[in-house]
């Protein structure tokens, strides 16, 4: 699906907090830009053990965020929230969580640990709102966090649109919905399997060729036409592009029947949100910028309209869902989405089933209101266009009145992950291993250093472990005739020779290839 700063000085010291002290308090590990510079430029195999033995990574660890423990009290809204409600959004998204039989394999910064309070969550009998806020408090911790330099995250909202449509082709209903081509491959993944939302995708000519996907201009001038893809028809391609933008719809047959769908594929394009596309353009002012403004314009429009649809080249294809008229759509982790709880997040980031406590003020009730929003939501679905820590689109539900609400949101917000238990930042400071002590007095007259060694200054605690010298060749002391008094060693050149960068580096260069090729 393709979803497209509030200040106090408490927040400011808070993230200097989270940048400076606790970073230094706990021997937090950088995010992902300095992960990259520790690669690039460790000198040594011995000094890179030894970094990480003084710098053990904490077990969260999100690129590009920043981050800081607080209190509940410290949580603004925490109090007037309805617990209950987030408590069972929670439920459902721990079902799945629960149901795996083998353990996955989780590269994200929480990897497995909400099996704990999603185990706990089955069985709690949490019947009102003052023991679902307990389960909350006792089974989290929450987390201030934001992308890096800023105070606040950012969030847009999304709902399921309702069309008219029909099943066969009619001179008013004469736009296809089409679901998943046979031809449409991603690398690396098997063709019936769901695909990710995001990165390239091809078309087989021949035996092995592959060339990219065909654009939105050539699908919709019939380059996968008459292959009997069609699920349905509907009367304009503006619907069909907020049906995709949203990624899901409800389409009301002539017959009264409603046609769920769903998002399945994409061609592997990116999204160009065409609300920005008329913002350049100065066609629509950005403080003006909503949904509507947008189905206005393209519905005067006609021949602008299909050259702004075309200059998003990203497709979306569908699959139809069973479900019923009172039943809400299904999110990217498999669980039906709840109006005002589910939230859209970037999952290369996030597990899904994550909750985060959302405050701030929201246009809800009126384009120019400032409605308090105070919500415990759960992220269980995503977007290509949710890129980011501190980014999410809120479900409002279905239809017109969703449509609306969700159409003018596009503002900063503040974020608070609440991370398990078993991610504890503090207690995980207090089990961080410490340096090894100084040898004793005794020990130290055992191995008396030379007198030259007096009169230079003392190493560093990140120095190199000593390197093999000539006269011992690699073998232990006792092993040679080496003095009773052992020489400190010449220094080691700070640069290594130019041929041996090289081959690292054009090693490094194949291998990432490897790996994008796969």
């Amino acid at each position: 699906m393709a979803r497209e700063a509030v200040t106090n000085a408490h927040g400011a010291s808070r993230f200097a907090l989270a940048r400076g002290v606790i970073a230094a308090a706990l021997l937090l590990a950088p995010a992902a830009v300095e992960a990259g510079h520790r690669h690039h430029h460790s000198k040594s195999h011995h000094s890179a053990a030894h970094k990480r033995h003084l710098q053990p990574v904490w077990p969260i660890e999100i690129p590009g965020s920043q981050y800081a423990p607080i209190s509940w009290d410290q949580v603004a809204g925490w109090d007037t929230d309805d617990h209950l409600a987030a408590f069972k959004t929670f439920q459902a998204s721990c079902r799945p969580i629960v149901a795996r039989r083998n353990a996955v394999a989780e590269t994200k910064p929480l990897g497995a640990s909400l099996g704990e309070p999603c185990q706990a969550a089955r069985v709690a009998d949490v019947s009102d709102n003052a023991k679902a806020r307990a389960f909350f408090e006792t089974h989290f911790l929450p987390l201030q966090i934001s992308r890096v330099g800023e105070e606040a995250g950012f969030v847009t909202g999304y709902y399921e649109p309702v069309v008219e449509g029909s099943r066969v082709q009619t001179d008013v209903y004469n736009v296809p919905v089409y679901r998943r081509p046979s031809n449409l491959f991603v690398r690396g993944t098997k063709q019936d399997a769901a695909l990710p939302n995001g990165g390239p995708v091809y078309r087989k000519i021949g035996r092995r060729k592959l060339v990219p996907y065909y654009d939105r201009a050539g699908i919709e001038d019939g380059a996968v036409a008459g292959r009997g893809l069609e699920i349905c028809w509907l009367k304009s391609q503006t619907d069909l592009l907020f049906s995709q933008i949203q990624g899901s719809a409800r389409i009301k047959l002539e017959d009264g029947s409603v046609v769920r769908i769903n998002y399945d594929a994409h061609n592997g394009y990116p999204y160009t949100p065409v609300g920005r596309i008329l913002i350049d353009r100065a066609i629509i002012p950005r403080e003006q910028m909503s949904m509507q403004r947008i189905r206005e314009w393209m519905d005067a429009n006609p021949d602008g309209a299909k050259e702004l649809r075309r200059a998003n080249r990203s497709y979306v294809f569908f699959r139809e869902v069973k479900l019923k008229d009172d039943e809400e759509a299904i999110g990217a982790q498999g669980v039906p989405l709840t109006p005002g709880r589910s939230i859209a997040v970037d999952k290369a980031l996030h597990v899904y089933g994550t909750p985060f406590f959302i405050t701030g003020e929201l246009p809800i009730e009126a384009p120019e209101s400032k409605t308090p929003f105070r919500r415990l939501m759960v992220a269980q679905d995503t977007g290509s266009a949710i890129i980011g820590p501190a980014r999410a689109d809120l479900y409002f539900g279905a239809g017109a009145e969703a449509g609306a609400i969700a159409g003018r949101m596009r503002h900063p917000i503040r974020f608070v992950m609440l991370l398990p238990n078993s991610l504890d930042p503090v207690a995980r400071g207090r089990t961080m291993p410490l340096p090894e002590p100084r040898p004793s007095k005794k020990i130290a007259k055992q191995f008396p250093q030379t007198p030259a060694a007096k009169d230079q200054p003392a190493a560093p605690d990140n120095a190199k472990p000593p390197e093999p010298t000539a006269a011992t060749n690699g073998t232990p002391p006792s092993a040679t005739s080496a003095p009773e008094v052992v020489p400190t060693p010449q220094a080691r050149p700070n640069a290594a020779p130019a041929a041996a960068p090289k081959r690292a580096h054009r090693r490094h260069h194949r291998h990432h290839d490897h790996r994008r090729a796969r």
